[in-house]
């Protein structure tokens, strides 16, 4: 099964989700990389690692929490199945339980996200099998690939092709909106209206989505002109 790794903002700080199977070294080097992709924006960061069903040895335990803290963030905790992942995180002292349930300390959002609100910002293209999570703002530097998913109890900002799924205001936010240089997602969702892609063939220019009256629209991105139907 391929690794697929989410990224998802949490009261206690970032939680980082591996999916899927393999030999943990092989997983190990995929969340180094993904880890170093994300540069300075997640320097200081402190991470929850869900590891799954994953077993990790005492040696890879503390090779991990190395290699993290080396980029410049903290591993606080790691959340997994396994007996023997779970001593060995608490023989380092990390945690190894936290609080359940969305977004804790958060209601649902009934209205618009304030400015001062949290945003997450992702310098590379997002490829097929890729999941963003993230309960404020998602701001992308490169292409969302047909495959690819995110998910922003905000706005979602693509700058380049947005060709997945998106989905904006996830926790109740009818008045967030997705822009994108390029806007033909496989499926795109605003609270709790769906709208898919348009038929091909139209030509293609920055785009913001939104809801109005009830309905997905898009109209042209920081212009104000005629709205189509999405």
């Amino acid at each position: 099964m391929p690794q697929t790794i989410q990224f998802k903002g949490i009261r206690e700080g970032l939680l980082v989700t591996l999916e899927g199977e393999g030999e943990w070294s092989e997983v190990e080097i995929g969340l180094m990389d993904q880890l170093s992709e994300q540069g300075d924006f997640l320097r200081g960061a402190k991470l929850i690692l869900n590891v799954e069903n994953h077993v990790i040895n005492a040696a890879s335990m503390g090779r991990l929490r190395d290699q993290i803290s080396d980029m410049g963030l903290t591993l606080w905790a790691v959340l997994t199945n396994s007996p023997t992942t779970e001593q060995n995180a608490q023989a380092l002292g990390l945690a190894t339980k936290i609080h359940q349930g969305p977004v804790e300390g958060r209601a649902p959002r009934q209205k618009k996200i304030q400015d001062e609100d949290e945003a997450i910002f992702i310098r590379r293209t997002l490829r097929s099998g890729a999941s963003i999570n993230f309960d404020g703002h998602v701001v992308i530097l490169g292409d969302v690939n047909p495959g690819a998913e995110v998910i922003a109890g905000g706005n979602v900002l693509v700058w380049g092709k947005l060709r997945g799924m998106v989905h904006a205001g996830a926790g109740g936010d009818s008045e967030a909106v997705v822009c994108a240089l390029v806007l033909t997602p496989t499926q795109l969702r605003i609270n709790d209206k769906i709208a898919i892609s348009p038929s091909e063939g139209r030509k293609t220019q920055p785009e913001m989505a939104m809801v109005r009256d009830g309905k997905v629209v898009a109209q042209p991105w920081l212009e104000d002109r005629k709205i189509r139907k999405v």
